[in-house]
């Protein structure tokens, strides 16, 4: 349930970012940059009430979402995709990995002078 929750966080944040430039034009967008973004961040609220850590799951979220509205803005808008932004959506997408695998790995041995002062 928590990875449905946060492709819905996902979807809303981007369809919200997407909105916003779209109200440029049509300021009647803006209600759904509102409705796109609350809905991004309960649902992203909800991700971690079932347990997702918070780095995992900002991370997935900001990923995918700077990955899916970069490709839709070039889509829908006409906007440019350089390779430079190709560089810099992996970089983005490799940092997650990194973290999200991390996250899994055994947490560090506190230092013994810490412990001495317990």
């Amino acid at each position: 349930m928590k990875w449905i929750l946060l492709a819905g966080a996902i979807l809303s944040e981007v369809t919200a970012s997407l909105s916003l430039k779209a109200a440029l034009d049509n300021p009647a967008f803006f209600v759904v940059v509102v409705i796109g973004y609350t809905a991004s961040f309960g649902l992203l609220a909800g991700v971690l009430r079932k347990g997702l850590g918070l780095g995992a799951a900002y991370g997935i979220w900001a990923a995918l979402g700077v990955t899916l509205t970069v490709w839709l803005a070039a889509i829908i808008f006409g906007e440019a995709v350089t390779p430079m932004m190709l560089i810099g959506v992996a970089m983005v997408i490799g940092g997650v990995l990194c973290v999200e695998l991390g996250s899994h790995e055994e947490p560090a041995q506190e230092p013994a002078h810490a412990m001495a002062r317990s």
